[in-house]
C-alpha cells in the first residue's frame, strides 16, 4: 500500500471515529494536517498573520462540517478545498481594499517554503556556474510568482507545492480537469517569459 493510500484509510478511520463521538480523533487530523494547510495558504496569500487566522478557520469549518462529510473525495481533498476557498476569499477582500501591492525587486525573499526554481521549471545542475544561475533564477521566480494571477500562482501552489495530482486539483478547486492543465500550462508559461525577459 503507497504512502498516499494509507493516509487517506488512516483519515477514513479518523473521520469515522469523529462520527462516533470520539473528539480526539478530530485532534489527530488537526496534529496531522495543520502544518500542511497553513504552508498553503501561506504560498497563496504571502502574509504570515493571514495565513495562521485561514488555517484556523478552515479546521473551525471542517469540524462543523464533518458530521455531513460524504467521504465522496479524500478527507485532505475536502480540506484543501475549504483551505483554499477561504484563502481566496482573503486574497480578493484585501485586494479591493488596495493592501495587496506589487513585490519590490529589491525585497527579501526566501522564507521557508517558498517557491523555488526546482518546484516551477525543472533544473539540471551540473557545475559550480550552474548553481549560481539557479539560485538567481530562484529569487527571480519567487518575485514572479508574487506577479501571477491569483488562479495562476494558486494552481502551482497546489501541483508543485503540495505536490497535488491534476485530478485532486480539479476536486479541491472545483473546476474541470481541463481548466488546470490549461491553467497550469499558461502560469508556467507566464513565468518562463518573464524569466526570459529577466535574463536576456
Amino acid at each position: 500500500m503507497s504512502i498516499k493510500a494509507q493516509e487517506v484509510a488512516l483519515d477514513r478511520l479518523l473521520v469515522a471515529r469523529f462520527k462516533k463521538g470520539d473528539q480526539s480523533a478530530f485532534d489527530e487530523m488537526v496534529s496531522r494536517y495543520w502544518g500542511r494547510i497553513y504552508a498553503m495558504v501561506n504560498q497563496l496569500l504571502r502574509n504570515t498573520q493571514d495565513a495562521e487566522e485561514v488555517t484556523q478557520d478552515a479546521f473551525i469549518r471542517a469540524h462543523r462540517g464533518l458530521e455531513n462529510f460524504r467521504g465522496d473525495s479524500a478527507f485532505s481533498t475536502w480540506l484543501y478545498q475549504i483551505a483554499t476557498n477561504l484563502a481566496r476569499n482573503r486574497y480578493w477582500y484585501w485586494w479591493r481594499r488596495k493592501r495587496d501591492k506589487s513585490i519590490s525587486i529589491d525585497q527579501p525573499i526566501g522564507s521557508e517554503g517558498d517557491m523555488t526554481l526546482a518546484d516551477v521549471l525543472p533544473a539540471q545542475v551540473e557545475t559550480p556556474d550552474d548553481i549560481t544561475v539557479t539560485q538567481e533564477f530562484v529569487d527571480h521566480i519567487a518575485i514572479w510568482m508574487e506577479k501571477l494571477s491569483a488562479k495562476h500562482r494558486e494552481v502551482l501552489v497546489l501541483r508543485n507545492n503540495k505536490n497535488m495530482t491534476y485530478e485532486e486539483i480539479a476536486q479541491v478547486l472545483e473546476v474541470s480537469l481541463g481548466t488546470v492543465k490549461s491553467r497550469i500550462a499558461r502560469a508556467r508559461d507566464s513565468l518562463r517569459s518573464k524569466l526570459g525577459e529577466d535574463f536576456k
